[in-house]
């Protein structure tokens, strides 16, 4: 990519010499927007009025919970209608039939807004008479009227809510407020028709279905009562049949009789023991129960006490004593005699019980068979009880409904499920024309138009296209630098300029300023003493002063070719050593920045981005003796990837969002195609090996008087060997005369 060949053929747009060309015409564009709102209020002062008048409506329910039927107590909280419901609803209001029968009530038919719509044209009365076409009659002219009756009608809901707007516009403000009015009236009251109808065709169905049902029913419970009288299945309490309920009974009885045997036979058996045993038998439960026990045993504690008291005075042998001993023996016997006579009513007890049981287990295994024929009767039985319940609650169900419905018909209470809450009235101002608003947005429109059709004219013309290689200049600094009446062409023809980047301090009286003209070298030859030794301090003072800078590109040219470009290998690894995120992009045209640090000349790189032959990862390869990267000059034809110049820009943005700096060696590229390189934010590096070179002196100086930004010196010298100043090189005399 030999010097950067730029495109010269190619233009830009000068935003400047635009902006400059509306400034000239704002007199002719200001009176044209100005004369166009008039116009438009003109037009709009002539247009009539119109009006518009809306009414809501809110579908809900009006019955209340005392009027509300019982089979609707349970969907209280439901809602009426869903979404679908209530744009159905929408379009029942806006149905033919309904607004028909609304133009109908109004007489919109006589009325001047509607009749001049529903009058034929010339044409078709041209026609007409000519026997062409079809002539207006009754149902044409409705036709019409209807027509235009929807072009003025908006019926929408609301959304996420069940409300019903009726929106209607006309130029008689009565009217706009009169039409919504009587649509929402008509459409309650076609709801209440359809509501009272719904309850006529009800009752007329269940009329008949009520007499049906009532035979059916009867004939039921006929079945029931015949099956049950025929299988002797009577019913006694908690309607169970009669023999289920003696075997309960008789089941319990059984236990109880059961209970009892068993507790007579206890009773006996704790009595016998005891008279076995020889033990106090007056002491058992059922002994001393005896009324004669008691008293024995009442008469046994006497004579113990007698005894008792005797004794102490008479002696056991005295007769006395003698006797009431004997008369407690006695007792004693006819206390066990009374004892055993209770062990036989006890055990004749026990004896009883055990009869009783056997004759209630005859008894029982008896009704256990007749309530097994029973159940399987009874199988029977419900199912004939079932189908006579079913007929009879649908019976009663449908007695329900034909009261309520003969109830309400009755008194005509049939509330439609919709109230209009919101009634249209009679509109004030009109909703069009806005004469204001509307003027001022004409004013507006009329202005950008204007605007952009001067705008479109100095471009068309060429006055506002500058040369790709002439940097624009700001609307300011071209109107600052022609007169009043200056031609536009002198906006597109005035040069431009940057304004550098680094303001170098001026030379001082130790320093020696060497004229750059045409014929002189770079340097004063008169002076003799050579420079000093190369070293690397002066690459290494270049890199300190990019990264003092911020820069985010760096350009280097290189007036003496490939020997001066590798100055530019050396800054790019010293930035790298010094933790900088640094990418080299090769623009030199030889290819020999990529040869020397990727040992590889046909690698990918800057010419096959730019014809999007490869991407950003293909051509960018890492340097083999440090943490830079590069980017080569690729092996596309340069021809070619010049032709796509266009996108370098784009591409060095790109990059610089990615790295910190971005560093471009052109090679000895001339200023005017440094131009496309050089944007806000990039330093310009001049890398010379020979002072004294005459094509380093002819670079500097163009770069100087194109009034670009002046560049700073990479040399291989001490820093401060060398600088520039206008445009020259400058050599210290402390260091010319070492």
């Amino acid at each position: 990519m030999s010097r950067v060949n730029s495109v010269g053929s190619d233009v830009d747009i000068d935003v400047g010499a635009l902006f400059a060309s509306l400034w000239q015409n704002r007199v002719r564009i200001m009176l044209g927007s100005l004369g166009l709102a008039l116009l438009a209020f003109l037009v709009l002062s002539l247009v009539s009025p119109r009006y518009r008048a809306e009414t809501r409506i809110l579908i809900e329910t009006r019955e209340s919970v005392f009027t509300r039927p019982a089979n609707q107590q349970q969907s209280d909280e439901r809602p009426i209608l869903d979404q679908e419901g209530i744009k159905s609803q929408v379009e029942l209001i806006g149905s033919s039939d309904l607004l028909k029968r609304v133009i109908t009530k109004l007489d919109l038919g006589n009325n001047e807004e509607f009749a001049a719509d529903a009058r034929p044209s010339f044409l078709s009365r041209l026609f007409g008479a000519a026997g062409i076409g079809k002539p207006m009659d009754t149902a044409t002219r409705d036709d019409y009227i209807l027509r235009a009756l929807r072009e003025r009608l908006l019926v929408y809901s609301v959304q996420n809510s069940r409300v019903i707007v009726i929106q209607f516009s006309s130029k008689d403000p009565a009217l706009a407020a009169s039409v919504p009015n009587a649509i929402a009236d008509e459409y309650i009251a076609t709801q209440q028709a359809s509501k009272s109808q719904s309850n006529a065709d009800a009752t007329e169905w269940l009329q008949p279905e009520i007499a049906d049902l009532s035979k059916r029913v009867k004939e039921a419970e006929a079945k029931v009562a015949a099956y049950r009288s025929s299988s002797d299945l009577l019913i006694g309490q908690n309607n169970a049949v009669l023999a289920t309920q003696q075997l309960s009974e008789l089941s319990s009885e059984l236990s109880r009789v059961r209970a009892n045997r068993a507790a007579s036979e206890a009773r006996a058996e704790s009595v016998r023991s005891a008279l076995a045993k020889g033990a106090a038998v007056e002491t058992l439960p059922d002994v001393i129960a005896s009324p004669l026990i008691q008293r024995l045993r009442e008469r046994q504690v006497q004579l113990n006490n007698d005894i008792a008291d005797l004794s102490a005075s008479l002696l056991s042998g005295h007769p006395r004593i003698r006797a009431l001993r004997s008369q407690l023996a006695d007792l004693n016997q006819q206390i066990r005699l009374e004892a055993r006579k209770v062990l036989g009513s006890l055990e004749n007890e026990a004896q009883t019980a055990r009869l009783r049981e056997a004759e209630l287990t005859r008894s029982l295994n008896q009704l256990k068979a007749q309530s097994s024929k029973a159940g399987e009767e009874e199988v029977e039985l419900r199912a004939l009880e079932r189908e006579a319940t079913a007929q009879r609650q649908l019976l009663e169900s449908y007695l329900t409904r034909y009261r309520e419905a003969s109830s309400r018909t009755d008194r005509g209470y049939l509330p439609a499920d919709a109230r209009i809450f919101s009634r249209a009235d009679k509109p004030i101002e009109p909703y069009f024309p806005k004469i204001i608003p509307m003027t001022i947005a004409a004013f507006a429109a009329s202005l950008l138009l204007l605007s952009i059709g001067t705008l479109l004219s100095a471009l068309f013309s060429g006055r506002a296209l500058r040369s790709a290689s002439t940097p624009a200049r700001s609307f300011d600094e071209v109107r600052e630098t022609l007169p009043v009446d200056a031609p536009v062409d002198a906006v597109a023809s005035d040069a431009s300029y940057r304004q550098p980047l680094v303001q170098e301090p001026a030379a001082s009286s130790e320093d020696a300023v060497i004229p750059a003209l045409e014929e002189t070298p770079a340097v004063d030859d008169q002076i003799e003493a050579p420079l000093v030794e190369p070293d690397h301090s002066g690459i290494a003072n270049v890199a300190d002063r990019l990264m003092a800078s911020g820069a985010a590109r760096a350009v280097v040219v290189s007036p003496e070719g490939d020997e001066a470009s590798a100055l530019t290998i050396l800054l790019v690894r010293e930035l790298a050593d010094r933790g900088v995120r640094v990418i080299l992009i090769d623009m030199t045209g030889s290819g020999e920045i990529g040869g020397s640090m990727l040992d590889d000349r046909n690698l990918a790189g800057i010419t096959n981005l730019l014809v999007s032959d490869k991407h950003f990862s293909d051509v960018i390869h890492p340097d083999h003796y440090s943490e830079a990267e590069v980017i080569p000059l690729g092996n596309h034809d340069p021809v070619k990837a010049m032709q796509s110049v266009g996108r370098l820009p784009m591409i060095l943005n790109a990059l610089q969002s990615a790295y910190d700096l971005v560093v471009i060696d052109s090679g000895p590229a001339t200023a005017t195609e440094l131009r496309p390189l050089l944007a806000d934010g990039t330093e310009l590096v001049l890398a010379l090996v020979d002072p004294n070179d005459h094509d380093v002196a002819a670079t500097a100086k163009s770069v100087f008087e194109a009034r670009m930004v002046e560049p700073e010196l990479l040399t291989p010298f001490r820093p401060n060997a060398l600088r520039m100043d206008g445009g020259r090189i400058i050599r210290s005399k402390s260091v010319a005369g070492m």
